[in-house]
């Protein structure tokens, strides 16, 4: 029976393949840059989607991939479900993931997981080990290890993914992106970064309601330690508590780090050394605030090592005023020998101003994106698997992302400098960060 099953879904994926290949969409292009099949009207075209986690930024995916059979949704609370059902009729409801594997697997062709960052690898390495491509909010994963799964899953299957800085898509991006790789600063050798989202937890209350009838409490917790329902996790506050989230910097640091990895292509290396600094809220359970993060990357020019740094919250860089870009809430300045450039997500600015004023910008010559999520659902129709022409944010780019950004936030939960060996993934210099880099997981939500 499992064979069969496994033959039908390779039949159906062969069959959509060769279906959209059919209708003229060349192979040998970036994927952004080629029109969408999901613009087709050729129902044949369409993948059939499972979402699990619905709700907030899970609502956002199921809206990006309304062009395709969204056959599946999947959360852990009926009253998301309920809502949905109104929009998608056919779609069948589940609150458990597995069962929703069990059942329609074999009918699957990609999954959209946008659940709490502690149940990201566990669904999604579910799903592509049965050969689902793959679409995962950030940042990923919960741990070093789990993102690490997760590439090494998507590459031995052969699958498209994307993870969900949907920023990426937008022109200003590809424009600082062109203007620091053309030399406009000269060799940038620092990247300072901030945002001021500020997450402060609160200490776990005497006294308990108890869990709503709507709500699948064992499936939300997933891998986590088991304990009884808690009111501050849900809706969207486990973000403040380090079991289950790693407060703004993992919340928001994808969407910045983004733009100096993809400008200065530091996924071709990873950060030495990371050291984080902030006040310590007084449960140990509560994630850090107003952090400051400092790495060190090395050269990949051989030069002077790169510095890059995160601060969120009430924490800022102190040139923020020099380049008058103070009363923006979050961005990234690039330090150069030539010059600085400020971004955020819809504007760059050049200093000196008097130098740059008559500065022409260079030729565009990354495309503009279909979107974020029409991007990775046409390199599934193009059969591009998990090849660099795929999508712009596959795991083997964007995982290098959330790992740096989770090695702030383990520095600064181990309170001392970390020295990094992202080869054998241990902090040379301090053995009990291993703890955080590979989190527990209860039994049978191992990944």
């Amino acid at each position: 029976m499992q064979t069969q099953q496994k033959n039908n879904r390779l039949n159906r994926r062969n069959f959509i393949k060769t279906t959209s290949l059919g209708l003229g969409v060349g192979t040998l292009v970036p994927t952004w840059s080629s029109p969408s099949l999901a613009e087709s009207k050729n129902p044949s075209s369409k993948l059939n989607i499972a979402h699990v986690g619905i709700a907030h930024q899970g609502a956002y995916s199921v809206q990006g991939c309304a062009t395709e059979n969204q056959i599946a949704l999947c959360d852990v609370d009926e009253s998301y479900l309920e809502a949905a059902k109104r929009d998608r009729p056919s779609a069948k409801l589940y609150t458990n993931f597995r069962d929703m594997l069990d059942e329609l697997g074999d009918k699957l062709d990609a999954i959209v997981v946008a659940t709490p960052d502690h149940t990201h690898a566990a669904i999604a390495i579910a799903g592509m080990k049965m050969g689902l491509h793959c679409y995962c909010e950030k940042p990923l994963a919960h741990d070093l290890y789990q993102i690490r799964q997760m590439r090494k899953v998507a590459l031995e299957k052969n699958l498209c993914t994307q993870m969900g800085t949907q920023i990426h898509a937008n022109d200003n991006y590809r424009r600082v992106v062109e203007l620091i790789q053309s030399g406009a600063i000269g060799r940038v050798n620092d990247v300072k970064i901030w945002c001021q989202n500020r997450y402060v937890g609160v200490a776990k209350p005497a006294t308990e309601k108890e869990c709503p009838a709507n709500l699948n409490w064992d499936a939300w917790l997933g891998p986590a330690k088991e304990r009884k329902y808690d009111s501050r996790l849900v809706p969207g506050s486990w973000r403040f508590y380090w079991e289950f989230g790693n407060g703004a910097m993992g919340d928001m640091g994808c969407h910045y780090m983004d733009l100096p990895y993809w400008a200065l292509q530091l996924d071709k290396t990873s950060p030495i050394s990371v050291e984080t600094t902030a006040p310590r809220p007084a449960d140990p359970e509560i994630c850090g605030y107003d952090l400051t993060s400092r790495y060190v990357f090395p050269s990949l020019d051989g030069g002077a090592p790169l510095t890059l740094s995160w601060q969120d919250g009430h924490a800022r860089p102190e040139e923020l005023v020099k380049y008058g870009v103070q009363n923006f809430g979050a961005g990234v300045l690039f330090f150069g020998t030539e010059g600085v450039l400020f971004a955020n997500y819809d504007v760059h600015k050049l200093f000196p101003e008097e130098k740059y004023a008559d500065f022409k910008a260079p030729a565009q010559t990354i495309p503009a994106s279909l979107g974020h999520h029409a991007e990775w659902i046409d390199a599934i129709k193009r059969g591009l698997g998990a090849s660099e022409n795929s999508t712009t944010c596959r795991f083997e780019y964007s995982g290098k992302i959330a790992e740096t950004v989770l090695l702030g936030c383990f520095a600064y939960r181990c309170g001392k400098k970390l020295e990094y060996d992202a080869e054998t993934m241990t902090a040379t210099n301090c053995p009990e960060a291993s703890q955080y880099f590979k989190q527990y997981s209860r039994p049978g939500w191992e990944v």
